[in-house]
């Protein structure tokens, strides 16, 4: 995520992706779209929960459920797709899934071989205030566990504030029918809880595969500055992040620290094969997803509807959206660029798409191949500045050559994030830190990076989790005590080690840790050839001392 401090201009983010896709309604749902209705921001442009209740839907969704007890979406039915959208059986077009990421180059790590594998669905008709989804998780832990753990992340603070709301409606765990338990986990009063349990009547040995079913339903807050919200503007919907997230993570097990109420990414995954990611869109409605688009068609059960499909060989996050947007895509060095613009915004979808070409480039010759075939970047009314996704990316709807440090800083979050995953909460400075050294890197302002002189209460506080820095009450201090910060402090690192040995280091480190979660221990054994570069790393508080 990109936090514009150095001009102290606060750009509002709205990350949305929006539409859980193939969900058949009911008979009554078969009419043309009605009005994208919203309320007015408040005050400050930070924007309210809806003003009255979102309509709840009506009818069962296509997507969700067949069979099982009570059916229609009650816990123990099995998630089922529309047929013409069964895995075996391709759409028009339709590519191979191994065409969806670069091939790995020479030394870097494969992904992991026992990664889960997960296929999604979400339903966005004309409503985009209730979105319901399926999901099915198959999951080989590495070690024994007795329950199965989701996040869901749409009830952090800083989202549910703005009306946004996840709930898991049904789940079943190897086709056994079970009852969630919801816990808070950061989650404010009054909205349902961050963090999702479902117990394992026999427990799960290490190596076997269990495979679980859920449905949900996600209420869609208006004008939200983060990753999931709608605007009544201009009829889109993004979403990230907008659906339960298997917490995971190999070597550790389950990850259930309590959200932070504090603007900025909380997320931990590993990485996941998406089988495929169907969405059910309006005709006419442009659909930007994750991962390779193979295909779309008219849905055979919502007239008046399209089925788009995605899928990705291994990613750790989704994200899309949904709108009447104007879409440019082009080839960049072997990347497919994808920029989708509402009407009316500030720049066009080519300047967007110029800017991210450049970055690409800029940031490949340093840190090597883009790991992405795709690249999905998504302009969005509501979102500040920037929130980054493996191989997507929303943006404010400002102008990336007004504000230059956004399309390189969230472009560098492709490789850190996107291919070498992170604790973002325990440790922001990972991902946060490197994309704002490499930022600073290719548009000029290192020099000015390495002056910066941090805040008394932050300084050489690099290495504090995000906790640490909501306890503060202060958004500016958290930007200013890992970012820009951890961006001079990557930059001496830089000039001790030498530009070319610290270059060949850094991407030693990217390679080695691809595809997995990565901790400060591994940064500093990477550089644990250069002393200075260690004892650079601890002077800030990046590594313990």
């Amino acid at each position: 995520m990109t936090i514009v401090v150095r001009t102290f201009v606060l750009v509002v983010v709205l990350t949305v992706m929006a539409a859980l896709g193939a969900c058949t309604p009911s008979a009554g749902d078969l009419t043309a779209p009605t009005a994208r209705p919203g309320d007015t921001p408040t005050s400050g442009g930070q924007a309210g929960p809806p003003q009255s209740p979102p309509p709840r839907p009506r009818g069962p969704s296509g997507c969700a459920v067949t069979g099982g007890p009570g059916g229609g979406g009650d816990a123990g039915s099995k998630v089922s797709y529309e047929q013409p959208l069964s895995a075996e059986q391709p759409l028009s077009g339709e590519q191979p899934l191994a065409a969806d990421r670069a091939p790995q180059p020479a030394g870097r790590a494969a992904p992991w071989k026992d990664r889960p594998t997960v296929s999604l669905c979400f339903d966005v008709r004309s409503d985009p205030r209730v979105v319901r989804g399926s999901e099915q998780v198959t999951f080989t832990p590495d070690r024994r566990t007795c329950e199965i753990v989701f996040r869901a992340w749409p009830n952090k603070p800083e989202t549910a504030r703005a009306g946004n709301q996840l709930e898991v409606t049904s789940a079943a765990v190897d086709g056994r029918r079970e009852i969630p338990k919801v816990e808070a986990a950061g989650a404010p009063p009054g909205s349902p809880g961050t963090l999702v349990r479902l117990p394992v009547s026999r427990c799960v040995a290490a190596g076997r595969t269990v495979q679980v079913d859920l449905t949900f339903t996600l209420t869609v807050g208006e004008n939200t500055p983060e990753r999931v919200g709608y605007s009544p503007r201009d009829g889109t919907v993004w979403l990230g992040t907008a659906y339960p997230l298997l917490a995971w993570q190999r070597g550790k097990g389950w990850v259930t620290d309590p959200a932070v109420d504090l603007f900025g990414e909380t997320v931990t995954s590993e990485e996941f094969r998406l089988r495929r990611l169907d969405v059910v869109a309006p005709a006419g409605d442009q659909v930007l997803g994750t991962g390779q688009a193979v295909g779309s068609m008219p849905s055979t059960k919502v007239r008046g509807s399209v089925v788009h499909r995605f899928r990705a060989e291994s990613v750790r996050d989704v994200s899309l959206t949904v709108g009447r947007l104007r879409v440019e895509s082009r080839d960049v060095d072997g990347v497919r660029v994808h920029v989708g613009v509402p009407d009316g915004s500030v720049a066009s979808a080519g300047e967007w798409a110029d800017a991210t070409a450049a970055a690409i480039r800029a940031l490949s010759s340093h840190l090597g191949p883009f790991p992405y075939r795709d690249l999905w970047v998504t302009v969005a009314a509501s979102v500040g500045t920037g929130i980054e996704f493996p191989g997507s990316i929303q943006f404010g709807d400002v102008s990336p050559t007004r504000y230059p440090e956004l399309v390189p800083h969230e472009v560098a979050h492709m490789w850190f994030y996107g291919l070498v995953g992170n604790d973002q909460a325990r440790d922001p400075w990972l991902d946060e830190a490197l994309a704002e050294y490499a930022e600073t890197l290719v548009d000029g302002t290192a020099a000015r990076s390495m002056r910066f002189q941090a805040p008394s209460r932050v300084r050489d506080r690099v290495g504090e989790s995000m906790s640490w820095y909501a306890a503060l009450h202060d958004p500016d201090l958290y930007a200013a005590g890992v970012y820009r910060q951890g961006g001079a402090m990557l930059h001496r690192a830089r000039q001790a080690a030498g530009p070319a040995t610290f270059d060949r280091l850094l991407r030693g480190y990217l390679n080695a840790n691809a595809h997995r979660i990565a901790t400060p221990r591994d940064f500093a054994r990477a550089f644990a050839s250069r002393p200075k570069v260690i004892a650079i790393l601890r002077e800030y508080g990046a590594i313990p001392r």
